[in-house]
């Protein structure tokens, strides 16, 4: 079976999750090589990260992140642009939680200064990857049960409407 270049391009080309498959694979393809750049290649061996180092690779990423948001904002609109800037602060902001978390992990569990990273890298990873399952999963369960979320939206309302009447006759 051979392909030719127009057929690859119209493959590409075809939209998946509302944007052209190459864009998805793009990402997936940029994603895969800077976590195979960061374990790979800057912190192959076991060793205690500097603040120093940390600062540097931390500038160098959110940097990446920011001039990929750049990219979507010049390749599909402001609007698009924006959304990507606001889910990436969005992001930033919920990682400072997650700091305290691992350094709590890493003191009951003792984890050594040198291995740090490598534990850290293999658990956002795996969270990585677990996430994507379980949206996938929920986005297949949304879409062959509709009267199922209708049912649940029906009961959360049932619950919110109690909720508010008896708030109302506290007088809260």
């Amino acid at each position: 079976m051979a392909f030719d270049a127009q057929s690859l391009i119209d493959f590409v080309m075809q939209p998946w999750l509302g944007k052209p498959l190459w864009m998805w694979l793009s990402f997936t393809g940029l994603v895969l090589f800077l976590l195979a750049l960061d374990l790979g290649v800057l912190n192959r061996k076991n060793r205690v990260i500097s603040v120093r180092h940390s600062l540097i690779l931390s500038v160098f990423y959110i940097s990446l992140g920011l001039l990929y948001g750049a990219g979507i904002w010049f390749t599909l609109g402001a609007e698009s642009g924006m959304n990507y800037l606001t889910g990436f602060a969005v992001e930033k902001a919920l990682a400072i939680d997650n700091i305290f978390v691992i350094a709590m992990i890493f003191s009951f569990f003792a984890v050594p200064d040198k291995y740090q990273h490598r534990v850290l890298f293999w658990g956002i990873l795996g969270v990585i990857i677990l996430r994507a399952i379980m949206i996938a999963l929920g986005a297949a369960v949304i879409s062959r049960c509709d009267f199922r979320i209708r049912l649940g939206a029906l009961c959360l309302r049932g619950v919110l409407d109690r909720n508010r009447h008896q708030n109302v006759v506290r007088g809260r």
